[in-house]
């Protein structure tokens, strides 16, 4: 039979119109800046592209700046910033540029808690408060909890400080608008949401600066130099327009996935859904079985031909304890929690069969 591929959150399969696109892209010689007709061609392409990746994330065009993917972006929003504030649950690309962060807790559901937030935020000094960004994700890759991110943006107002969220996981999976929230900056990633690996974009309010990471020829405003990544960009615009509309799919899924869950808690005594009480997106379950290892879950799993993982896919394809169900409180949980996230072409008998792998299994 067809392998189960259930490993979305980490990269979903390409879409069949941005690989067309791409395929389009890299027919003539193409490089978005020169001014002869094949440049003013592939110019054409960015600023579509730059136009659809606007329309699905809720910003203007001009407040797309296009990168190599989640990880930049999120590097590129707090460059400019002395003091970051985050959650305890963020990916590993924000946890990097906060070392010495000022660190927000979680409850035992995966929920940034609003009241320690405030605390925080309440506590910085006022000569502070210019130099300092709170960031928080607007979804977790791992649990599929969503982020209360417009109490937290209202927060930061009140605190005089600017915000960032890592769009990465909720961009085409639930409703987003960025000039809605009133973001400062957000991150996108390409391959979420069937695109290619390798691009991405960071989300810049109007008026906001951003400290470049790259200095060179000054593309994309002299925010992001370097020559764009002309067949990426073709991609992710590609991705982007045939993404709208995907909220209702993954408003069906939520459905399949909570069957999923249900079946597994009826027939697996041992079972535990993280984050079952509160919101989360349609298409993640992070689920762990007592005395089962995470990896050897993966394993198991992979072998009878269904793909899940063990939490993130970012640290260099290494098993590891997550941080995320740590702060969660989970305990030994958190070694034995297995993550399933569905993607755009994920149907019903998916969920359907994975059940049945899930539970042939665990009867051996």
């Amino acid at each position: 039979m067809t392998p189960l591929y259930f490993d979305n959150n980490a990269t979903a399969p390409l879409r069949p119109e941005a690989s067309a696109a791409i395929h389009k892209a890299m027919g003539a010689p193409a490089n978005p800046s020169s001014v002869h007709s094949f440049g003013r061609t592939a110019r054409l392409t960015v600023e579509a592209a730059r136009e659809s990746v606007a329309l699905l994330a809720g910003s203007r065009a001009a407040d797309v700046v296009f990168t190599s993917g989640g990880t930049e972006s999120n590097n590129l929003a707090l460059a400019g910033f002395a003091h970051i504030v985050t959650s305890a649950i963020e990916h590993d690309s924000v946890r990097a540029c906060a070392v010495s962060a000022s660190v927000i807790n979680v409850t035992s559901d995966g929920v940034i808690d609003l009241e320690h937030a405030r605390a925080v935020l309440a506590g910085l000094p006022d000569e502070q408060r210019p130099s300092t960004i709170l960031s928080v994700m607007a979804a977790n890759n791992e649990t599929g909890v969503i982020q209360p991110v417009a109490e937290l943006v209202a927060l930061a107002r009140e605190n005089n400080i600017a915000v960032h969220s890592d769009m990465v996981q909720l961009l085409a999976k639930d409703h987003f608008s960025f000039a809605a929230l009133d973001l400062d900056y957000a991150s996108l990633s390409a391959h979420k949401i069937g695109g290619p690996a390798g691009v991405g974009a960071v989300l810049v309010k109007p008026g906001n600066a951003l400290q470049s990471l790259l200095r060179g020829g000054g593309q994309e405003q002299g925010r992001r130099s370097g020559t764009e990544n002309f067949i990426g960009i073709a991609g992710f615009g590609a991705a982007a327009s045939a993404a709208f509309g995907d909220v209702a799919h993954y408003e069906a899924m939520s459905k399949w996935r909570d069957q999923f869950e249900d079946m597994m808690l009826a027939h697996v005594p041992d079972a535990h859904v993280f984050g079952q009480q509160v919101p989360r997106l349609g298409n993640t379950s992070c689920l762990a079985i007592a005395g089962k290892s995470a990896e050897t879950m993966v394993m198991a799993l992979d072998i009878a031909g269904a793909a899940i993982s063990a939490g993130s896919a970012c640290s260099s394809g290494k098993v590891k304890t997550s941080h995320v169900l740590a702060a969660m409180g989970a305990g030994d949980l958190a070694g034995q929690a297995v993550r399933i996230s569905g993607g755009w072409q994920t149907k019903k008998t998916d969920f359907e069969r994975l059940a049945d792998v899930f539970l042939g299994l665990y009867k051996r």
